[in-house]
Order: structure tokens, then sequence, then C-alpha cells
């Protein structure tokens, strides 16, 4: 279950007007996932929020991090010994 940082306490509010239908479908997820509802909704929203923002090609980094960033992009690729020994073998598809 997605939570806010630990020790986060929540003290915001959201207000939000659905359409019937919303409310029915929303309801119904809720009630099959045996989640109240409002923890339903919380829980969608930030997962939603998640992916939204894991799908953004731009990001900024301060110099620090920035330099580590670098630091593990250039780093010479590993070859773990299993996937060798996997991709030497013949396919199953073949």
């Amino acid at each position: 279950m997605p939570e806010g940082k630990a020790g986060e306490t929540r003290d915001k509010r959201w207000d939000v007007r659905v359409a019937g239908s919303e409310d029915d479908l929303v309801s119904a997820a809720s009630d099959a996932s045996e989640t109240n509802f409002t923890s339903f909704v919380r829980m969608a929203a930030v997962s939603e929020a998640r992916r939204v923002l894991a799908d953004r090609t731009s990001f900024q980094l301060d110099e620090p991090d920035w330099r580590r960033f670098m630091e593990l992009i250039d780093r010479p690729a590993v070859v773990p010994d299993g996937l060798r020994s996997l991709f030497s073998k013949p396919s199953v598809f073949e």
C-alpha cells in the first residue's frame, strides 16, 4: 500500500466532485479489493501520480548528484555469469 513518508501525518484534505457512475465504480472496486473507500482512492491516486512522473524524460540534479549519476552511467557494463550461460544455450523456441 503506498503510504506517505515514515512519520508523515495526513493533514491535507481532498474534496472532489464525481459523477454517480464514477462513485459506483470506485465503490465497487474498493469493496472488491476489501479496502475502505478513502484508502482505495488515495492509493490509486498516488500510484497513478508515480506512474505519470516516472515517464518524465528530463529531471534536474544538483552538482554532486549529477557527478554520481554520470559515474554510474559511465562505468563498464557487467555481464553476470548466469546471463552469459543462459544466452550461450539454444533457445527453447527454436
